[in-house]
């Protein structure tokens, strides 16, 4: 009898409340080409699945039952069933697929292809490209409101973040933010973008209504040089209490007040964090750490790091399901 299954019986059994079962959190491995599947209640890596070539971003269906896996060398993105661990078909996709967005409608993928400077919008039911929208050069981080109205690119060579009327299927406005954007997140009500900017070291927070920069965020962390403060990764608590940003070589995590926009605290963590992503009941933050080969995970009402876990070699994208 599995472990959750053996709780949830007990509980039943004692008359006890029955305890909330523990999330699965799925981190890519670049270098591997693996999928690193890890136990939420036990906080190890229970099963490692070969996937395709240079594995980036990974998102959860609408329903949770499947994986999508952004095989950048493969110029595909790869469909798992998460109840069988087996790919079941792959996507198409322009030239090296990097991150993407999930439509509110659960039926389209937004793809940035970072070599073919377009985003890739599929049709996923139907498995084919429903059109695709040129952007500028490298793009990157990709995000769709959550009204679905809006996706946006961000481009790290021309600094750019595009936005793209979903129904006119056109980019229609621009804002220019700092060198080297790369991660884009709407906040939960979709009023602010959020957009990090790896070599200007910055966290732009962009007004929906106009498209303009409100708020830029910057980071000085004692004892690190500031060339190395490098923002990527970004996740933003459904309550609109916290921004939490990977800092990339410095090592840290930040943590910002998502409403007065202050840097609260720094946490330290694994080497080069990349991505980030938070358990459905948002207790846990996992962070994704290239460079030494884990996930850091961190308790989100002390903001302490309470463990740190191994994967594969250059761990970069993260999913969690409840």
């Amino acid at each position: 009898m599995t472990t959750a299954r053996s709780l949830l019986l007990a509980a039943l059994l004692a008359g006890c409340a029955v305890p909330a079962l523990a999330e699965t959190v799925y981190v890519s491995n670049e270098k591997d080409n693996t999928l690193s599947i890890i136990d939420g209640a036990t906080l190890t890596v229970t099963e490692t699945v070969k996937v395709g070539r240079r594995p980036r971003g990974i998102t959860l269906s609408a329903d949770g039952k499947h994986l999508y896996i952004c095989a950048s060398d493969d110029d595909t993105v790869q469909v798992m069933d998460l109840a069988t661990k087996k790919i079941l078909h792959n996507l198409p996709s322009g030239e090296d697929p990097e991150l993407f967005a999930l439509h509110p409608d659960g039926k389209h993928l937004f793809i940035a292809n970072e070599e073919s400077n377009v985003v890739t919008i599929v049709d996923v039911p139907r498995r084919k490209v429903a059109y695709q929208v040129d952007v500028g050069v490298e793009p990157e981080g990709m995000a769709v409101s959550p009204d679905g109205k809006w996706a946006v690119n961000t481009s790290e060579t021309t600094n750019m973040v595009h936005w793209i009327d979903t129904e006119k299927r056109a980019v229609v406005d621009n804002t220019l933010v700092d060198a080297r954007p790369r991660y884009a997140q709407f906040s939960k009500d979709g009023s602010r973008l959020w957009v990090s900017a790896e070599i200007g070291g910055t966290l732009s927070v962009i007004d929906t209504a106009d498209r303009k920069v409100a708020q830029t965020i910057r980071f000085k962390i004692k004892g690190v040089p500031q060339d190395r403060i490098q923002p990527v990764g970004i996740k933003l608590t459904d309550d609109g209490r916290y921004a939490f940003v990977a800092l990339g070589p410095a090592n840290h995590v930040a943590v910002v007040d998502a409403q007065t926009f202050a840097v609260k605290d720094y946490l330290l963590v694994g080497r080069r964090v990349w991505q980030l992503d938070l358990s459905p009941d948002q207790k846990r933050l996992y962070a994704t750490n290239g460079v030494s080969g884990d996930v850091s995970v961190i308790d989100v009402d002390s903001l302490k790091v309470v463990k740190s876990i191994k994967v594969g070699r250059y761990p970069w994208g993260v999913a969690v399901k409840g």
